[in-house]
């Protein structure tokens, strides 16, 4: 697999963000943690959008709660949410 030189400046750039001024073991660990959690707030938004697209289609929140581990007052919040506004 081969990068762009601008993939690799964005890809530093972005661990720089979470491990400047640690030193390097701590710093790598940072890296690693925040780049995980950009990760999971996109697939976050991701399964929020299924969830509605589901609801829409006809699942009730019963069965969206049982398939993705969510409790039924959580799954009406994001049906109820405004998505634009969720990720903004």
């Amino acid at each position: 697999m081969s990068y762009t030189e601008a993939e690799v400046s964005a890809a530093v750039a972005r661990m720089e963000k979470y491990r400047s001024g640690v030193d390097y073991e701590t710093g790598t660990a940072l890296a690693v943690v925040g780049l995980c959690a950009e990760r999971a707030d996109k697939e976050i938004a991701i399964r929020d959008d299924m969830i509605r697209v589901a609801h829409r289609a006809g699942a009730s929140l019963r069965q969206i709660a049982e398939v993705s581990g969510l409790g039924r007052k959580t799954v009406t919040a994001i049906v109820e949410a405004n998505p634009a506004r969720a990720r903004g």
